[in-house]
Formats: structure tokens, sequence, C-alpha cells
């Protein structure tokens, strides 16, 4: 530390040559190296600077590349031990910015070379953990971090620096012990925990009330915190996953310590990202991610596969040029194809190629006991096809989500153009106000000025304010000091009157002493003796008296030199006295004058507040007057154009009609909530713009297709809504009259009711089917297959959830693999119905010309009824195949019948995809995306076969018999009964299977009959290859 302090006094201000030459590059020359330690000289002192901005990304990558050429952090540490870390915050936070990305991308060996300085970091951040203020507490926080950053990873070496590890690495280094993982899982918190307290502490010491985020000042703090968000992504999710494991091995109360400091720092950790994701400085350089909203249920062992583990992504412009590349579904197929190559080497490796050409050892063995090898390969073989099943539905899902994301394209352009049309008008509306506004900008600068000049004179009052208080209190001290003067001059005259009587008792002591002395003369010789006595002790006493007489005159004449003093210095106090009250009256003259300036500068600011407030308003009304008026022109022309034969031509639609008559009710309702809005808040007028404009648009719409709607009605109902429309529209000029008054929307309403009820008898009525009606029985044949489809898909959710939650072992897995299947096959039926519905609708578009879609129908009535026939066998065998699974699900039922039912959907699908694609293009997109979505089914039923033939053989292997206590003849025995039961099984078969022949002959004789194939028409029966799905 002594080395790093005596370094640190100055920043020196050429760039000297501060490194020597070490043998770090053995390969190196002497200019190669000088060149390399200057330009990292340069580097460094361009990232750590004393300028309050943020650190330059090409200034930090230079020094991470430098520790990878010199495999180390030497010229690193030799630059930075002559920067004064200790008395500039400044140089102390860049530098544990750029140390931070050093640990993080720089070589392994920044971390060895590093800790030899740990100790000195430490006394560093005690030291700037003294100052409040600033970057000080930032400075202490951030070493206190890097210090437990080096810590952890000297503890935990098979970390690296960025944190990124797999699930593998993760047990690996728990070395699968469970103490290990605790220990690894305290540490963790106490790592996290740090980097939480640098987040808190930096947005603490920010102002978030104004735009931080895109000053430099602010950079400079916020910069580091991207180091933070990606440390505390990879923490949380190894936490997350160390928990789980944790909780499958130990009991639940023992770790409810490690649960309640998760809750903390996921509801801190959750704050802070939501936090920065909203900061601008951090959208265009990070995508944040966002924790999910409740945290994990570590007590729920399912629970881990909900877990989602939180990415940061840096954008390509913001990353570097090496970051990772995305995979395409062209490579995951590569991919996976590449695996299953790597899956047959190690196979041939471990088992010897024989196995490939002889799985099963039928060669060499007799087939009836199999070896460890035999029932390893089964295993194999079955994990394959459930990987194979699992990649379908993943793929199947990819696509449907895929058509939700286009349809959500499409309707977000559908508003993009709608915004953008209100854009235009908003923009017209924008320049009419730019004139006001720029008027109240003016008045906002007087304000202002006015605001400037009031708080200058409010401060030369309170300066004034400030002196007459110091000369108050200067007054007071003077009057206390004159009152201390006072007291003492009344006892210095006291003293003087009591030394004057004194003297006046010795004058007349003296007196009477002579006038004794006189009679004592005349008895001088009869008393001669006493009276020279006598006379000694009034000598002696008359001389102390003396004495004393003399020193009371001294202090008398001392006691008057005080006093003449004592008034000299009273006469000049109070002299200061009047001085200082003349001097204060001017002062409480000129404070009254100026609490008067002030009181008339409030009263301007008022009034001036007051008259823009007044200009607001009036401004407001204006702007609602000019829009109403705008809305009634616009409501009036559409009444003028209502008798125009500029409209004959036009026809529409009753359920467009009816559309627009639901909108205008909403619009109303929203029309009324924001006036209710303006009325209680006047300021805040958008909201009812808004509504008003709204309400012309789709009140000049609604009367346009009311009477385009009228031209194709009969007479009197065509009648009876033109008239219902003008109503409507005199009515909505009358409230849009009355909108600044009390509006009442009642009329309006009824009008609009009268509308829709007009409406809803011109729309066509559900009649006995007909031939001429086979079109609305088809739509009404698919809907109800859809819905067949999804309660198949439900009721196969719940046999899912009860599986899970009765059975368990082997049964719990064949269930969840049969049912997994099933919900496959459903949901590829469903995007086959969808695909065949978008092909039927384009080969009515094409094919009708002007006719409409009921008169196609009726037109081809043949093939109208083979799609009806083959989307009720679609949904028929939907709903069987669902109860055979739930029987197999429950232990009553067989797993043939499940076979059978699905190759029974295969084959009712394969007829809808006939009947469908007789009339289609064979160019069509549709079509090709109705055969793609058949391949699908077809797939999905491959696997139905797959996971049903996989599972029975897994609860047939579980019940194996045992043969050890078996004796020659009871095992004979029971061969001759297998043989009797062979042969019987195999009889039945063969009548099972001409059985089947005669039924499908029937059927489809039976078949041609009802749908007339016997006639010639179009729609032909499938052939039997088409309805048979093709077998694994």
């Amino acid at each position: 530390m002594d080395r790093m302090a005596s370094s640190m006094k100055q920043v020196p201000n050429p760039l000297p040559k501060v490194l020597s030459r070490r043998g770090v590059g053995t390969g190196l020359e002497a200019a190669e190296r000088e060149s390399f330690e200057r330009t990292q000289t340069v580097s460094i002192n361009k990232a750590i600077n004393t300028q309050e901005v943020a650190v330059k990304e090409k200034h930090a990558r230079t020094c991470i590349l430098g520790t990878h050429h010199e495999k180390g952090a030497q010229t690193f540490w030799s630059v930075v031990n002559r920067l004064p870390l200790s008395s500039n915050a400044m140089l102390c936070w860049k530098f544990c910015h750029v140390f931070h990305k050093l640990l993080r991308d720089g070589h392994p060996n920044v971390l060895k070379d590093s800790l030899r300085y740990k100790n000195e970091l430490s006394d560093m951040s005690r030291m700037w953990g003294h100052l409040s203020e600033g970057y000080g507490q930032l400075c202490s926080i951030y070493l206190k971090l890097l210090r437990t950053k080096m810590e952890y990873h000297t503890k935990n070496p098979r970390f690296p620096g960025n944190l990124q590890m797999s699930d593998r690495q993760l047990d690996e280094a728990g070395e699968s012990d469970v103490n290990n993982f605790f220990q690894l899982t305290v540490e963790m918190f106490d790592y996290l925990e740090c980097e939480l307290n640098l987040f808190q502490t930096v947005f603490s010491s920010l102002d978030m009330s104004r735009s931080v985020s895109v000053t430099t000042a602010g950079q400079c703090r916020l910069a580091p915190l991207i180091q933070v968000i990606l440390d505390c992504s990879h923490l949380y999710d190894y936490t997350v996953k160390l928990l789980f494991k944790l909780h499958s091995c130990l009991p639940a109360d023992t770790l409810q310590g490690h649960r309640d400091r998760f809750m903390e720092q996921f509801t801190k950790l959750k704050d802070l990202f939501l936090r920065s994701s909203n900061l601008q400085y951090f959208k265009r350089l990070i995508q944040i991610p966002q924790l999910p909203e409740n945290p994990p249920n570590f007590l729920r062992a399912s629970a881990l596969s909900e877990h989602i583990s939180p990415m940061v992504v840096i954008p390509v412009e913001a990353s570097s040029p090496d970051s990772e590349p995305v995979l395409e579904k062209d490579d995951l197929m590569d991919m996976d194809a590449s695996q299953q190559n790597l899956f047959d080497n190690k196979f041939d490796d471990i088992f010897g190629s024989s196995f490939s050409s002889d799985p099963f050892n039928f060669n060499s063995q007799n087939g009836v006991n199999k070896d460890e090898k035999d029932h390893l390969i089964e295993r194999l073989y079955r994990e394959i096809s459930g990987l194979r099943a699992q990649l379908e539905s993943v793929k199947t899902e990819s696509q449907r989500a895929m058509l939700q994301l286009k349809g959500r394209v499409s309707e977000l352009e559908a508003e993009l153009a709608e915004q953008q049309h209100l854009g235009r008008q908003a923009a017209d509306d924008c320049e009419f106000l730019r004139a006001e506004l720029d008027e109240l900008k003016k008045q906002r600068e007087d304000t202002e000025k006015a605001q400037r000049s009031l708080t200058e004179i409010e401060r030369k009052a309170q300066a004034n304010e400030q002196r007459y208080s110091k000369l108050k209190e200067k007054y007071s001290e003077l009057v206390q000091n004159h009152a201390d003067l006072l007291r003492k001059n009344a006892e210095v005259t006291k003293q003087v009157s009591m030394a004057r009587q004194a003297q006046a008792d010795l004058e007349r002591e003296k007196k009477e002493l002579e006038d004794s002395f006189e009679r004592v003369s005349d008895q001088a010789q009869r008393k001669t003796q006493e009276q020279q006595e006598i006379l000694e002790s009034l000598k002696q006493e008359l001389a102390t008296s003396r004495q004393e007489l003399q020193l009371l005159h001294n202090n008398l004449e001392t006691s008057a030199q005080s006093e003449a003093k004592c008034m000299a210095q009273i006469m000049e106090l109070e002299k200061q006295r009047d001085s200082l009250v003349t001097t204060a009256t001017g002062r409480e003259e000129k404070l009254s004058a100026l609490q008067e300036q002030l009181e008339c500068s409030q009263l301007k600011l008022a009034s001036a507040q007051e008259s823009m407030c007044q200009l607001a308003k009036d401004q407001r009304k204006a702007l609602l007057a000019q829009s109403r008026k705008a809305v009634e022109r616009m409501v009036q022309e559409a009444l003028s154009q209502l008798e125009e034969p500029t409209l004959i031509s036009c026809a529409g639609s009753t359920e467009h009609l009816l559309s627009k008559v639901k909108s205008v009710s909403s619009c109303i309702e929203q029309l009324e909530k924001s006036r209710s809005q303006y009325l209680t808040c006047p300021e805040d007028i958008s909201d009812l713009l808004h509504s008003v404009m709204l309400l012309g648009h789709l009140t000049s719409d609604t009367i346009a297709h009311g009477s385009s709607t009228s031209l194709r009605a009969p007479p009197e109902p065509a009648d009876s809504l033109t008239e219902a429309c003008k109503e409507y529209g005199r009515e909505t000029l009358v409230f849009l009259a009355s909108l600044e008054e009390e509006a009442d929307s009642t009329a309006v309403r009824n009008c609009l009711s009268k509308i829709k009820a007009i409406g809803e008898e011109l729309l066509p009525r559900g009649l006995d089917i007909k031939q001429e009606e086979l079109g609305d029985l088809v739509d009404k044949e698919m809907a109800t297959t859809s819905a067949a489809i999804e309660a198949a898909t439900a009721r196969i959710e719940e046999m899912l959830s009860k599986s899970r939650a009765g059975d368990t072992g082997v049964k719990l897995e064949v269930n969840e693999r049969i049912l997994g299947s099933c919900t496959s096959l459903m949901q590829a039926i469903q995007v086959l119905i969808v695909a065949s519905k978008d092909l039927q609708r384009e080969i009515v578009e094409s094919g009708r010309g002007t006719a409409s879609p009921k008169e196609f129908y009726a037109k081809n009535s043949r093939w109208t009824e083979g799609l009806i026939s083959a989307s009720k066998a679609v949904g028929w065998g939907a709903t069987i195949m669902v109860d055979a699974a739930d029987l197999v699900v429950q232990g009553r039922g067989k797993f043939e019948e499940l076979l059978v039912c699905s190759h029974e959907i295969a084959a009712s699908t394969a007829q809808l995809v006939a009947a469908s694609k007789v009339k289609a293009d064979k160019d069509s997109p549709n079509l090709a995306r109705l055969q793609q979505a058949s391949r699908g089914v077809n797939q999905a039923t491959a696997g139905v076969v797959a996971s049903t033939i996989s599972g029975k053989s897994q609860i047939e292997e579980t019940d194996n018999m045992d043969f050890s206590s078996m004796t020659l003849t009871q095992i004979k025995r029971q061969e001759m009964d297998s043989q009797v039961r062979v042969l019987e099984l195999e009889n039945e078969l063969q009548k099972e299977r001409q059985k089947l022949g005669e039924l499908r002959k029937k059927h489809y004789e039976l078949a041609g009959v009802a749908e007339g194939w016997e006639e010639g028409t179009e729609a032909s029966p499938p052939t039997l290859q088409e309805a048979v799905p093709e077998k694994e």
C-alpha cells in the first residue's frame, strides 16, 4: 500500500515510459514490446481520466485485448499504480469500471495477477467510505464488489469471469455433494448482495426527476451497471437451479433461510431491472430481461420446468462483431441429424458394429431371454421415438405461433394506418395551436421575468432583515452594558456617601474630645496621673483616626475619578444609542417600503396568473366549439348526401352496419365519460376532443352505410332504415349543440337502437335446412368440429392432470407419453381444419362469380355434402379417441382401441382433405398449406401409434412372469397352453380381418349412395390409400 500511495501523489501530464521490459512474451522483440506498452499506456490513461463521462468502449476493448496479448495484467497494473486513485474519486470510479471489464472479459490470468493488490483495494474502499458525498460511497461499494468477485472466483475456479456456464458444468462445480451445493448457494447470495448494493447506491445518487440518462454525468454513473446486469442475470439463474437441487435433497425446513434470502433479493432485482429498462441510456446498449411476476415455488419440483433463464441481449450495433450467432430452423435440423450420427457412432463404439445389422441379436440367441444390451437398445429406441415426437410437437407449436404472429402483424399494420391518418389530422390542429402556443410562451417569459425580479427583491429584503437582526442584537448588548455601568455608578455613589458620613462623625467626635480636654485641664491638677494616661490613649486613638481619615480621603478621590470616567462612557454610549436608533428607524422605513413593493409584485403576479388561466380557459372553449362545429358540418354533409344518386350504385352489408352501430354506442359512452372528466377538470380536454371527432366520423359512416344497406332491403324496411338514419343524424346534431351544457344522449341511443333493430330484421334468418342453405350447414359443421377438437384437447389435459395426481412410476410415464401424443394430434387436426376453411373460402370466392356463397354451395350440393360428411367424421373420431384414451389411462381399456381410433381420425382427415382439394387450384398456397397440415396429421398419428406401442411394451415388461419355481412338467404344460392360445388368436385374427374388410366395403357402398358418387358428380370418393395414413 505504501508503494501505491507514494505513486499516487500526482498524475503526470505527458505519458512517460512507465513500463519496464518484462519477459512476458518471450517471442516478442524489444521494439514490439515497447510499442505494445506505449499503446496500452495511452489506452489506459484515456479510459481512466478525470472527466465525468462514461468510459469509451474502444479504450476498454484495447485494454481487454492487451491482457489476452500478454496473457496477464502486469502492464495494466504497472500503469494504474501511478494514478492517484486515493485522491481523485473520478479516477477511482473509472478504474473500477475498467477493472470489472477485465475480470469479466480479460484473460484468465488477470485474476491471478490482481490477487496481490486485494488488500490495497480493501484499504482504498475503507478510505472512500468516509466520504458521504459525490463518488466517495460509490467507489467504496464498487471496490468491495470487486474484492468479493475476486474471492468468489478464487474459491470457485470452475466459474469463468463472465459467469457463463452450462447446466452440466454447474453440476460439476458442486462435485455431486449436497454440502458443496449448500455452500456455493450461500456464496452466490453474498456475491449477488454486493451487486444489488451497487445497483441501489447508483440509483439513489441520481436525481430521477430529470432525464439523467442523457447527460454525461448520469451516463458516467450508469455505464458500470451494464456489467452488473450481466452478472446478476447469471447469478439469479444459477441460484434458482441450485435451490431446486437442494430442495430435492434436503428438508424444506432446513432451507427456510435460503428461501427468505432469495425472496428478498428477488424483489430487489425485479424492481431494479424494471427501473433500468425504462432508462433511455440502456435501451440502445442492452436489452434487460424482465423477471416473472411471482418467484419460483421451490416446494414444487415440477416448477423447475416453468423457470425461464433470464437472457441479457446486447444489440448488434452495441456488441462486438463476434457476438453469438442466431440459429435458424435449417441449422437446428442439421444439428439434429449430426447428433443422430454421433449417437450411432457412439453406439457402435460401445456395443460393436454387429448391433447395427443385428440389433436384437436374433442370429446368436433364440429370442426367449434378453440380455442387458438388448434392454438398453430397446430403451434407446424408445427414447429416440419420444424425442422425435417431441420435435414434431415443437415444430407444430412453432408453426401455430408463426400464424398468430402474422395475424398480429396485420392487425398492427391496420392500427398503424389508422394512427397515421389521425396523426395527419392532429398535425393540422397543431399548426393552428402553434401560434397560440407562441403567444403563451411570450406571456410565460414575461411572467418568469417578473418572478425573477420578485425573487431578487425577496433576496434583498432577506439581507436587510439579517442586517436589522444584527443591529438589534448589537443594540441590546449596548443597553445591557449601559445598565451594568449604571449599577456600578450607584454602588460607587453609595460608598462616597458612607465615607462622607464617617468623616462628619469623626469631626463631631473631635469637637467632643476638645471640650472634654478643656474640662479635664481644669481638673489637671487633681487627676494628673489619670489625665496623662487618658491623654496618651486619646493621642493613640487620634493618630489611628487620622490614618483612617487619610485612607478615606484617598478612596474618595479614586472614586471621584472613576465616576468621571463612567460618566464620560455613559455619554458616549448614549450618543451611540441615539445613532443606532436613527439607523434602525431608517432601516424600518426601507423594510416597509420593500414590503409594499413585494405586496405590489405579488398582486401583479396573481393578476397575471388569473389572466393566463382565463385565457387558457377561453382557448379551450374556443377549441371545443371549433371541433363541435367541424363535426356538425361532417354530419350535415352525410345527411345531405343521403338522397344523392352517387350512393345508388353502392351496396352495403347489414353486418357492417351493425358493427358501425356498436362502435357508435361505445364512442357515445366514452364521450360521456370524457365530458364528465372535462367538467370535473377543465384543463384536461384532449380526451373530449378525441371523442367528439371520433363520434363525427362514426356518425357519418353509419349514415352512409345505412343508406347503402337500404338499397338492398325490401321497400318498407328500407324506408324505415333511411328515416331512422335521418333521425339519428338530427339527434346527433342536437346532442352536439348541447354538449357544453347538460347534454342528454338518450334520444341518440334510441335512434341507434331503432337502426340496430331494423338491421337485425334484415339479417338472413335460419329456417329448415334446404338445398339452398347448405353453406350455413358447412360453416356450422366446421365450427362444431373445431369445438369438438377443442373439447377433446381440454379433456386430454384434464386426464393428464388426474394421471399426474394419482399415478406414479412407469404407468405415469406411459400415460404422459400417450396423452402428449394425443394432444399433438389434436393440435395438428386444428391446424388442418383452419387450412381447410381457408381453402374452401378461396374456392368459393374464385368460383362463385357474382353469385353469393350460399348459391355456390347450393349449385355444388354434392361437393358440399361431402364436406359436411367429412367434418362430422373428424369430430366423431376425436370424441371416440378421447374416450379410448380415458379408458387406457384408467387401466380398463385396450391399447389396440387407441391405435384403431388414431387410424380412423387419420382416415377422416384424409377424406376432409380429399373433399377440400377437389375444386382447388393446384398452385394455390392454401392448398399447399392444407397438404402440409395433412402431413402433420399423419406424423402426429404415427406419434400416437409409436407412443401406444411403446407404452404397451413397457407395461408388458413390468408384468413378466417368474418361471423359477416351476417344474419341467409345469413348464411343458404352460408351453402347450400357450401354443393353443396362439392358434386360437390367429384364427380369431383371420376372422376379424375378414369382418373388417366386409365392413369397409359396406361403408363405402353406403357412403357412395348417400353422396351420389354413382351419379358422376364432381365430388369423388377418397380412395383407400388416401384414407389410411402411412404407418410407422
